[in-house]
């Protein structure tokens, strides 16, 4: 059987689980015409209380795939991957744009009014070199205040949205913050996007939310346009899913927090978790 050609200027997309959706939800927005292929790697979600060499073994992985599958251009849709694997990705395809994820911290202490700002992460991405090195450049004359909010990309992933143990998870985790003055929240994690209305809820208009995900899908453009690879248009595109996880959970989970209705692809990995494949 003979293989499907690609679309033309493939954006690869990756995530531990579902909290890359709301990356992709933004570039989907701006580029509509774009061709994108979105992979979860819920076999071992969540990446934040994994060790570095293996997300990274992971991320080299899921690359791989979907450089194999046509991808043109890669997008890290996950905070902790890029914390752990970003640097060495761009090294190893020195010929692939990439775009990764970075806690926003440069625009938060920008805006910030009294110098107190709070982010929210999983702990490898605190533990990352890249988070020190922002702090280090960006954050010399601001107080940050840190959170991992256990249990919070869990039950996202699980669909609980608005669920009593999700606002409490979130009220753990701000009321303390704005305790001690922080009035900018930087969400350090792509899953977090998902729970935005219930942050603001708690931590109330006066704090400024600062979602990474529209600038993100800003850079892919940039991106695009300067290695000529975008496509105009306002056709929708094709989009494709892919799940390393239960398939049925993940069709759910697009419908839930895209709206849209997909057939997703079921991968498999090998028994070390250095390659990826589809099933079948």
């Amino acid at each position: 059987m003979e293989k499907e050609p690609a679309p033309k200027n493939l954006v690869g997309i990756f995530d531990s689980g579902v909290g890359g959706l709301s990356v992709l939800r933004e570039i989907q927005a701006l580029l509509p015409a774009q061709p994108l292929y979105y992979l979860g790697d819920q076999t071992h979600v969540p990446y934040g209380k994994r060790q570095s060499e293996e997300i990274r073994r992971f991320s080299f992985a899921m690359t791989q795939y979907l450089l194999d599958a046509g991808a043109r251009l890669i997008v890290v849709a996950c905070n902790t991957a890029s914390a752990a694997a970003l640097k060495d990705l761009r090294q190893a395809f020195p010929n692939i744009p990439f775009v990764g994820m970075e806690p926003a911290l440069k625009p938060a202490t920008q805006q910030t009014h009294n110098k107190v700002v709070g982010v929210l992460a999983t702990p490898a991405t605190f533990q990352g070199e890249l988070y020190a090195t922002l702090v280090e450049k960006f954050a010399q004359d601001v107080t940050i205040l840190t959170s991992t909010l256990p249990g919070l990309v869990e039950a996202i992933e699980a669909g609980q949205l608005e669920s009593r143990q999700t606002r409490v998870i979130l009220e753990d985790a701000i009321t303390p913050m704005l305790a001690q003055g922080a009035d900018t929240l930087v969400l350090g994690c792509t899953h977090f996007p998902f729970v935005l209305p219930l942050i603001r809820q708690i931590a109330g208009p006066e704090v400024n939310v600062i979602d990474p995900a529209p600038a993100i899908a800003r850079r892919t453009r940039a991106l695009l346009q300067e290695n000529r690879l975008q496509i105009s248009g306002s056709q929708p595109a094709p989009v494709r899913f892919a799940t390393s996880g239960d398939l049925g959970a993940f069709r759910s989970a697009i419908q839930n927090l895209l709206g849209i209705n997909a057939q997703p692809e079921k991968l498999i990995w090998d028994a070390a978790g250095n390659k990826i494949q589809k099933q079948g």
